[in-house]
C-alpha cells in the first residue's frame, strides 16, 4: 500500500490543485528557482529525508513553497530572497496545494506530507537558508 497516496490530510485536495488561505492550517515560505530546491534538499538532509511538506512549481519563477506553522515566520528576520505567505490585518495570502496523485502540473510535491500536523520546522528552514 502506498502510504503517501492514502494519507488523510484534510487540506490536500483529492484531485488537481486548490488554493488554501494562509494562517488557517499553515503559512508558507516561498523561494524562487534553484535556490529553493537547494534549500529543500539541504533541509531534507538535516531531517533524515523528512523535512515536512514542500511544494514546487515547474513553470514561471519555479517557486518552492515550504509549509510552516501559522504565525511561525513573524518576528524573525528573513533574507530578501524569501517571500512570506501569511494572513493578518489587511493581508491575505493564498498557497497553491496539489493533490498527492494525478495530474497537478505545474505543481508537484518535492517532499509530500508524511503525517497529519507535520509541517516544516521554521527554525530549521531559517538555518538552512544560511
Amino acid at each position: 500500500m502506498n502510504t503517501q497516496s492514502h494519507l488523510a490530510v484534510e487540506w490536500i485536495p483529492a484531485t488537481g490543485i486548490q488554493l488554501r488561505k494562509a494562517g488557517v492550517q499553515f503559512d508558507a515560505v516561498r523561494l524562487d528557482g534553484d535556490h529553493g530546491r537547494d534549500v529543500a534538499d539541504r533541509l531534507a538532509g538535516l531531517t533524515g529525508g523528512d523535512p515536512g511538506p514542500v511544494i514546487q512549481s515547474d513553470s514561471g519563477r519555479r517557486c518552492v513553497y515550504f509549509l510552516v506553522a501559522p504565525g511561525s515566520t513573524a518576528r524573525r528576520p528573513w533574507p530578501e530572497c524569501v517571500t512570506r505567505l501569511t494572513s493578518g490585518p489587511y493581508r491575505i495570502s493564498f498557497i497553491p496545494v496539489p493533490a498527492l496523485d494525478g495530474p497537478t502540473w505545474p505543481l508537484t510535491w518535492r517532499y509530500p506530507p508524511t503525517a497529519p500536523g507535520r509541517l516544516v520546522h521554521t527554525r530549521l528552514l531559517r538555518g538552512a537558508l544560511s
